[in-house]
């Protein structure tokens, strides 16, 4: 059974940061896009960056770009994700998704999902 299982999350005052990391188990990822997403209350769950495993590309939404960087470790099967100079609107809960397809993943329609892991940014 494949598994995502996300970590890293907290409490930190605007302007920190915060390393995510997704461990991936019960099957090889190496070969999927896999990204990360998040929900903050009351909002609809959004594409925040995803990692294209072929081109070794990564893309960004615009409200991370700069601040935010997604990597993988294939070796672990572990998805990371540091953000930096994080902001009051950044708070939300953060999934790890993964699929074969990086536009399926982009829409929001990842085959594999996460629990989700709590970011809360204090102004």
């Amino acid at each position: 059974q494949a598994q995502l299982v996300e970590s890293g999350g907290g409490l930190v005052q605007a302007g920190g940061s915060l390393r995510l990391s997704c461990a991936a188990s019960g099957r090889t990822f190496s070969s999927y896009a896999m990204g990360w997403f998040r929900q903050a209350p009351g909002k609809e769950r959004e594409f925040v960056a995803v990692f294209n495993w072929n081109a070794e590309s990564t893309y960004y939404a615009d409200s991370v770009k700069g601040r935010f960087t997604i990597s993988r470790d294939n070796a672990k099967n572990t998805l990371y994700l540091q953000m930096n100079s994080l902001k009051p609107e950044d708070t939300a809960v953060y999934y790890c998704a993964a699929d074969r397809s990086r536009a399926v993943l982009t829409a929001g329609q990842a085959r594999y999902w996460g629990q989700g892991t709590q970011v809360t940014v204090s102004s």
